[in-house]
């Protein structure tokens, strides 16, 4: 394949895979086989190099009964339904994704559909009361979605229960030097120093991310990525996979730069507008003082401390260089908005990841209040008067920058 070389697969007498290795020969997965053709044991390894045990019926929830088990070396994390692993033939639901390692949910549904692969399962579908976008976007990595062909919204069919999957195995690989490399017919993933980086397109679905896989000449970057170009270059590839570079600039020198507190106030409505309703009111609470900062800053485009959260110079730059070769003032605006969008995508999962563990610290009765928020018209009127009011004093802010 294109995208690099396949996984190496070994198998028992009864032709069960038993081990996985990538392309270095290194192990990627380790089942064993209990004499009754059960499941005794599985490992699957995630790309910060650590491994995912799954212990099948070792596990109960009141939903779903006897479950298999999920840990990390000797701490259960957290787990599934029960699956049949000799013959796969639905995708379960996973109790609490949070919980797992980055990598480790979508490690785990990539066993799921080559072991469906191997026993010839077509056509799966997801029984579980969470189609969220997050496993959505997940899903696409190890299996290809089907049904209409005239959908326009898979995500939406998916959250409407419409949509089987096929099994599409992706081929991982652990490169020297830390850089993990998933890829099918092409690159469609890499993993460095805690970053992930992946494609914008997906079987038709555009991902919108910061960290991206593209292509460049005959090679694949990983890259930092705003106002729909590369900031930063992090990694270099062949495109079959093999690394060429892997690197993070040299922070900027540009000095520390407060942004106005109009600006925080305008990413906080953006992450609030496109989270789920009961997050509203703790995200709120978890981002109420929040203050912004242009920082010099490399290989991310926003981080968030405990003291408030720094901006990427890079992104203020890349804003700056684009603002002066047009004059038309709603490209301008538009300008604006693309970067307040920049910096709500990168500081949204760290901040919705607060209000998550605020919620649930809050008392039964504050988060049953909270599951039954529901947008109301004042108050997205009123975020989108404070998105306004951002872009206008991003727009001025920058404006006031020398070149």
């Amino acid at each position: 394949m294109s995208g690099g070389s396949a996984t190496a697969v070994l198998r028992d007498a009864r032709g069960r895979r038993v081990r996985e290795q990538d392309r270095y020969g290194a192990p990627i997965a380790t089942l064993a086989w209990a004499d009754d053709r059960r499941l005794a044991q599985a490992t699957v390894r995630v790309p910060d190099g650590s491994w995912l045990t799954i212990q099948p019926g070792a596990a109960h929830d009141p939903r779903w009964g006897v479950c298999d088990l999920l840990r990390r070396d000797d701490a259960p994390l957290t787990h599934c339904a029960a699956i049949d692993w000799s013959r796969v033939d639905a995708i379960p639901p996973l109790a609490e994704p949070a919980r797992l390692p980055p990598g480790g949910g979508t490690a785990v549904l990539n066993l799921i559909a080559a072991l469906a692969d191997d026993q010839a399962q077509t056509s799966l579908a997801y029984r579980g009361p969470y189609p969220t976008e997050q496993l959505f976007l997940a899903l696409l990595e190890s299996f290809r979605w089907e049904g209409d062909e005239d959908a326009r919204d898979p995500l939406a069919a998916f959250m409407g229960g419409a949509l089987r999957w096929s099994p599409a195995p992706h081929a991982r690989a652990f490169a020297p030097g830390g850089v993990y490399v998933q890829s099918r017919e092409r690159i469609e993933k890499l993993a460095w120093r805690g970053r992930t980086y992946y494609r914008a397109d997906w079987q038709g679905v555009r991902r919108h991310t910061t960290h991206r896989v593209h292509d460049a000449g005959d090679h694949v970057h990983g890259s930092l990525w705003a106002l729909d170009a590369a900031l930063e270059d992090h990694l270099v590839l062949t495109r079959d996979g093999r690394v060429l570079a892997a690197a993070l600039p040299t922070p900027d020198l540009a000095p520390r730069r407060a942004l106005a507190p109009a600006v925080a106030a305008g990413v906080v409505a953006v992450i609030v507008a496109g989270s789920a309703p009961p997050l509203g009111e703790s995200l709120r609470a978890v981002a109420d003082g929040l203050t912004l900062a242009w920082a010099p800053l490399a290989g991310d485009i926003a981080v968030l401390d405990a003291r408030g959260a720094e901006v990427s110079a890079g992104l203020r730059r890349a804003l700056r260089e684009r603002l002066v070769t047009t004059s038309d003032r709603a490209d301008q605006i538009r300008l604006g908005f693309a970067a307040l969008a920049e910096m709500s995508q990168a500081l949204g999962d760290a901040l919705r990841a607060r209000a998550q563990a605020r919620l649930a610290a809050a008392t039964p009765a504050a988060q049953a209040a909270a599951f039954e928020a529901e947008r109301s018209p004042a108050g997205a009127a009123a975020g989108a008067r404070a998105i306004g009011r951002a872009v206008e004093a991003l727009l001025e802010d920058v404006g006031q920058l020398r070149a």
